[in-house]
């Protein structure tokens, strides 16, 4: 359901950018949409499919109007697995899968959804264990794929911004704690050494899924404001730009 996430408790900032849209079409406007799920809890504190939010969401949205020409709306929506939620959103963030549950209807929706040219971004999960979940939904969803790993030369990294790398993105937390060893993996969870950038496709070879794993681009997102090196180092270097690639390929593709 659309709303607006400066009504949301949970976020930091006391102030958010907002800004107008045209006026002539209010409705032609690309809207963040975020996935509602049953992800398990982070740390006893609230559920890992809101992890971010609504920081995340706000501030993508408006470096995404403000460094492109899309009409960006500047209130966001949260999506449940639902076919007509999910139908008026041919773009939708997912975060922190690694516990995902989905039931066999659910995987069918957003299957459905998949197939009639929708789009999900994933990201921010780490490690062999939270892959392994996240890999039994992914053959619940499409039995018959398997997420590819996309080379560098990839249009995707190349749609507005030009990358010559696939970054790995860490929580503020760890590049803080890192930033004299160029350490950015979370070194308390096995095989989260090496960033990864995969698809997976649709019946029709379309990519359909993005999946940012061992990377966090919400949290380059959402902390942009807390240490000007980190903002300066991952938010505008990498996060922002492969966050704006993905928006634009996956609405022209």
């Amino acid at each position: 359901m659309p709303r607006d996430p400066r009504d949301f408790n949970g976020g930091e900032q006391a102030d958010f950018p907002t800004w107008q849209v045209n006026q002539e079409l209010p409705n032609d406007v690309f809207t963040f949409a975020r996935l509602r799920y049953e992800s398990g809890i982070w740390m006893r504190q609230r559920s890992k499919w809101l992890i971010d939010y609504p920081d995340s969401d706000l501030n993508f949205s408006y470096r995404l109007q403000q460094l492109t020409s899309l009409q960006v709306n500047p209130i966001g929506a949260i999506v449940d697995i639902d076919p007509e939620q999910m139908r008026n959103y041919p773009f939708i963030y997912m975060i922190e899968p690694g516990n995902i549950s989905l039931s066999d209807e659910q995987a069918k929706v957003i299957r459905d959804y998949l197939e009639n040219g929708g789009f999900i971004m994933v990201d921010d999960f780490w490690g062999d264990d939270e892959w392994a979940v996240f890999a039994d939904a992914l053959k619940q969803i499409f039995p018959d794929q398997v997420p590819e790993e996309l080379d560098i030369s990839h249009p995707i990294f190349h749609a507005v911004f030009d990358l010559n790398i696939k970054p790995q993105i860490p929580a503020v937390g760890i590049a803080l704690m890192g930033r004299e060893s160029g350490i950015t993996y979370e070194w308390n969870k096995p095989g989260t050494e090496v960033a990864q950038y995969k698809a997976l496709y649709d019946s029709k070879g379309r990519i359909c899924m993005f999946i940012a794993f061992n990377t966090d681009l919400g949290d380059g997102w959402e902390e942009e404001g807390t240490d000007p090196w980190y903002f300066q180092e991952f938010s505008e270097k990498y996060a922002y730009p492969l966050g704006i690639n993905v928006i634009f390929y996956a609405m022209t593709h």
